[in-house]
């Protein structure tokens, strides 16, 4: 849980002591995906590899720490019917947060990474670190106190914002639009507001954590098109962010050379053309420019398929699948590469902010991996 941990006040936290080991983040995974039908200890030294003797004493700990109850017992081939182990998901939780330029989603999740609530205000980014530091605080406080003492341990916060920001140390960079969160320790500050483990990530990747991990393991972009445009990469089913953690900053992407000036300086961004197209309504426009920038992405990396989301996606989905695949499939060189809206709904980029922190629980170190 080290790398979950980074940067975090001490407070109460990701303190449970049985969420260190690999083994163990090895067994609640798999108790997790067995669901409330349960697993056997059998099972569980089967799959993971372990001896008996191991998988017992983990499972001990686990019930101890109330992380794993009985869920029955099953029929045997031999000898005594097997006792069969559970998840609880009530035993601890995490929190999503998104931070839009224009409105704030917190969502809190189980253990078991279901949502318990969420919660949309709105939000302005640039009203000022501190005014934002004291609105995801408020967010956070709500969506917790809202499950009483039934939420369990908490985990910690995970952060989802635009970019362009540094992942391993928690810090924002010159976000379009919002320059003056450059260089601002916001991981941190809201680390030690909360006193909780915080762990920040930039929007698109976050959703695309979510996506990939219950996916099928493949390699896809994810573009999200919303008050900005960005888009995050799933590559072998490993969320790619690159040695500065600075992948995906795909809606500032040059395809017209003396194009419009975009709020990053540049002329004839993607992001640039494809929101002023979108302002004026010529939805199809928008949908072209977007889909050119997705072909350049499948031939440059080959990937299987591209998935859309954010606001202006989920308003016009029709159009944008079509005028999307369209321009993918009329540069794709043959290949067939499906195009299609993002599965999660309005809360996609809040619950994969959620994961952040949960997944390195389960032994998925796409979550808060530093640097990759």
């Amino acid at each position: 849980m080290a790398d979950a941990t980074a940067g975090a006040a001490s407070g109460s936290g990701a303190n449970l002591p049985v969420l260190r080991g690999h083994n163990a983040a090895l067994v609640l995974d798999l108790l997790r995906t067995a669901g409330a039908g349960g697993i056997s200890r059998l099972e569980l030294a089967e799959r993971t590899g372990l001896t008996p003797q191991a998988v017992s004493k983990i499972t001990a700990r686990l019930r101890t720490e109330g992380l794993a109850a009985e869920a029955g017992r099953r029929a045997s081939t031999g000898g005594k019917p097997r006792t069969v182990l559970r998840l609880v998901p009530s035993a601890a939780h995490a929190v999503g947060l998104h931070l839009d330029r224009d409105e704030l989603t917190a969502v809190l999740v189980d253990l078991a990474g279901t949502p318990v609530r969420a919660r949309t205000v709105p939000f302005d980014l640039g009203a000022g670190a501190e005014r934002v530091v004291d609105a995801a605080a408020a967010q956070v406080e709500t969506v917790r106190a809202h499950t009483g003492s039934r939420r369990g341990q908490p985990l910690g916060v995970g952060v989802a914002m635009p970019g362009p920001l540094d992942h391993a140390t928690g810090v924002p960079g010159r976000v379009t639009g919002f320059p003056q969160w450059d260089g601002f320790p916001l991981r941190e500050v809201l680390a030690a507001r909360l006193g909780l483990p915080v762990v920040l990530d930039k929007d698109t990747n976050a959703a695309s954590l979510g996506l990939s991990l219950r996916g099928p393991g493949d390699s896809f972009a994810y573009l999200h098109l919303g008050t900005g445009l960005g888009a995050a990469l799933v590559l072998g089913g490993a969320l790619h962010r690159g040695e500065r953690t600075g992948a995906g900053e795909f809606g500032h992407q040059v395809i017209q050379l003396d194009g419009p000036v975009c709020d990053c300086g540049n002329r004839g961004c993607i992001e640039a053309l494809c929101l002023a197209a979108a302002g004026r309504g010529d939805l199809a426009e928008a949908a072209r420019v977007l889909g050119a920038g997705a072909a350049n992405l499948v031939g440059l990396l080959d990937i299987d398929r591209v998935l859309l989301g954010g606001r202006t996606v989920a308003a016009n989905e029709e159009c944008f699948v079509r005028g999307v695949g369209a321009a993918v499939a009329e540069r794709s060189r043959g290949a067939v590469v499906p195009v299609a809206v993002a599965e999660g709904g309005a809360h996609l980029v809040a619950e994969g902010a959620a994961q952040l922190v949960l997944a390195p629980v389960f032994g998925h170190r796409r979550g808060a991996e530093l640097g990759r």
